[in-house]
């Protein structure tokens, strides 16, 4: 529950806004009674949908990204630290990298990275 917490905690809050301003909306005096209960089911119903899709699809992603490197093959992270033309880090065993849980960790580099954060690598193929 707490990766959960730790990857979704943002779409969270951004749920609970809108069903805020559909409870407002759905609550004025020209909007038909039954607006209300309708409005806050499915809209509350395509968020938990929504939210249980994204969460599905990053942790089977992480799961990827763990098998990959665990198999010594290297994978690409978002850095987001360093706003530079190359924002992505290559993670391999080979470069010092170690996964511990669900982050990347290397003693000579200053961040860790998040499995969630990461794709495979395929390199660049000239044609």
């Amino acid at each position: 529950m707490e990766l959960f917490f730790e990857l979704e905690i943002v779409y969270i809050v951004i749920g609970i806004f809108i069903l805020v301003v559909t409870a407002i909306v759905t609550t004025r005096d020209f909007v038909p009674k039954v607006a209300f209960s309708r409005g806050m089911t499915m809209v509350s119903m395509f968020l938990v949908t929504m939210i249980s899709i994204h969460y599905y699809m990053t942790t089977s992603r992480m799961e990827g990204v763990k098998d990959i490197f665990n198999n010594g093959e290297t994978v690409i992270c978002e850095n987001k630290m360093r706003r530079t033309i190359s924002r992505s880090v290559l993670l391999s065993k080979e470069l010092g990298w170690r996964l511990e849980g669900d982050k990347f960790k290397n003693d000579d580099y200053e961040r860790d990275f998040h499995t969630s954060r990461c794709i495979e690598f395929d390199g660049i193929v000239p044609k």
